[in-house]
């Protein structure tokens, strides 16, 4: 990496880009460092063709400018590395695009696939990892990145917003657990234990790679409502440059639901989910329907079949896309990250965010014992936002 870029950043989805971006525009800088910049007006990157653009309703004012409206310090190296699913494939190329706008230095490298790709991309970015003295990481859970991190020097580890995964991660960081997705359940018999085994030298450092010493800071950067221990620094990630940058929408009259994965994961009965939205659809009188990316397409066909909501795939972030309008003037989402992110990304536009509890009866038998326990936290720890009974969803079923 060159000299004068002594930031690295690893990301895995477009959400994670998006929290890379926003700690970037609100990083403070290092008077001393190669990093620092003169602060200055801030201009705004050009709006993407593939989104409407939305002008201020007449007569509304432009919002008042503010500290963070000028970058606090250089650009950083931002390296992708792209899972295979298609859809998570191009949100990250367009959200590349924007930091590229940015003036960021983006490196896409693939690191799945098969065959020798993962050892070539460790390879590749070995000397970056070692030369960084900040490294910024999306996913601590991703084994991949918990390689990244046996390599690590930096003196100052970031650790920005992953959806709701960061909630269980400072969770087991506090109380000195392995690190494990809350919705995975079992290991793949005995291939599967052995493979855990394998791992668990990789998985330790980094778990210590996260805690805080006399060498290295560890920093959070999230909109979740989260709590942490030690010598870890926490600062809100509350969504100033999607802010700055986008916006203010143009609101609808009718309601916008915000789809999820938790049937693709295993953790919510088909039928039940179908059940909910339908109910859902009904009683408020939504006809959009924002997909989550990893929803399949035979699941969203069967959701327009049976509601007739308009299905969207949005191709950014649903904070940008909803920042940017037009949005309804309320969104409704089941347990999931944007009923914690939506109400900063939406402040001051008027939209109201409703989150609807998952009733335990909808969860598979297969799911994880934490799930429910984990979905009722989502909701009940969120700001800002509407509460509507399961109930209401179930009363279709």
């Amino acid at each position: 990496m060159p000299p004068s870029a002594s930031a690295l950043a690893f990301v895995e989805s477009p959400v994670q880009l998006l929290n890379v971006l926003e700690w970037a525009y609100a990083r403070p800088a290092d008077p001393a460092g190669p990093d620092a910049a003169a602060p200055g007006p801030a201009v705004p990157a050009p709006l993407l063709g593939g989104i409407p653009r939305q002008g201020r309703e007449a007569g509304a004012p432009a919002p008042p400018p503010t500290a963070a409206d000028a970058p606090a310090a250089g650009p950083l190296r931002i390296v992708v590395l792209p899972p295979t699913d298609p859809m998570s494939r191009g949100q990250l190329r367009r959200m590349a695009a924007l930091a590229r706008d940015e003036g960021h230095d983006v490196r896409w490298q693939e690191a799945r696939g098969g065959g020798l790709a993962p050892l070539k991309a460790l390879a590749a970015l070995v000397g970056d990892v070692r030369a960084a003295r900040t490294v910024v990481v999306g996913d601590p859970f991703s084994r991949y990145v918990q390689l990244l991190l046996t390599l690590v020097r930096a003196d100052r580890l970031v650790v920005v917003d992953d959806g709701t995964a960061t909630m269980e991660f400072v969770a087991q960081t506090a109380r000195g657990e392995r690190l494990v997705r809350w919705h995975r359940v079992g290991a793949g018999g005995l291939p599967g234990r052995v493979r855990e085994l394998a791992y668990a030298p990789v998985s330790a450092t980094a778990r210590r790679r996260f805690t805080p010493s006399g060498t290295r800071a560890v920093e959070l950067f999230s909109s979740m409502p989260v709590t942490v221990h030690g010598s870890t620094t926490l600062r809100v990630n509350d969504f100033a440059w999607t802010r700055a940058r986008f916006g203010p929408p143009r609101l609808t009259r009718g309601t916008d639901l915000v789809g999820t994965s938790l049937v693709e994961t295993g953790v919510v009965d088909p039928a039940r989910y179908l059940d909910a939205v339908r109910a859902l659809t009904a009683e408020h009188g939504a006809t959009r329907y924002f997909a989550h990316r990893r929803e399949s397409p035979e699941k969203l066909r069967a959701l327009s079949a049976a509601t007739g909501l308009e299905i969207v795939r949005p191709d950014l972030p649903l904070e940008l896309i909803a920042r940017r309008g037009p949005v309804g003037h309320t969104v409704v989402s089941f347990p999931s990250t944007v009923v914690h992110t939506l109400p900063y990304a939406l402040g001051g536009t008027g939209v109201t965010v409703a989150v609807c509890d998952v009733d335990p009866a909808w969860l598979t038998g297969s799911a994880s014992p934490r799930a429910r326990g984990f979905l009722a936290g989502v909701t009940e720890s969120a700001r800002d936002v509407r509460r509507l009974p399961a109930q209401t969803a179930g009363a279709a079923g």
